[in-house]
């Protein structure tokens, strides 16, 4: 299952990604919104974040006008390990070597079609653990780090 949420700025090519979900025949959860009308893209990033840090969904996509907010505050969401991607390899390699649960996207930066490239990727890409499992591992261990300093 992927979750997909996007802000005003990203409904039209979260739109785009659906049409691709459909014709795939890919399971996914819209968290919204349902127009172009403007909102906080805060709000859909908690939304969709939460769904794949909770394991109700499996991976996320979230968009913006440029991606640098979604992911940001998705990656306030403990386990979620966002990433921006603008190219094809910037997902391959999210994928691979980061094992990226969200996938981050700008709409008024990344034209449609390399947007759904980038979406067809990411999506495909396995994570390679191996080598990487270890640095995977120190950046939870960050995240429990700092979530105890902020408890104290």
């Amino acid at each position: 299952m992927i979750a997909i949420g996007s802000d005003h700025a990203g409904f039209f090519l979260k739109k785009s990604i659906l049409r691709y979900f459909k014709e795939a025949r890919l399971d996914y959860i819209d968290f919204g919104p349902d127009s172009d009308d403007s909102v906080d893209f805060p709000d859909y990033a908690e939304k969709t974040a939460v769904s794949v840090a909770s394991g109700q969904c499996e991976k996320g996509i979230l968009i913006c006008g440029t991606g640098i907010g979604m992911s940001i505050a998705a990656n306030k969401i403990p386990g979620i390990r966002a990433a921006l991607c603008t190219t094809i390899y910037h997902a391959r390699l999210s994928r691979q070597h980061n094992n990226a649960n969200i996938l981050a996207l700008g709409a008024r930066t990344t034209g449609s079609d390399l947007a759904l490239a980038i979406v067809r990727e990411w999506l495909e890409t396995e994570y390679l653990d191996g080598r990487y499992e270890l640095r995977n591992q120190k950046i939870r261990l960050l995240e429990e780090k700092s979530a105890r300093r902020i408890d104290k």
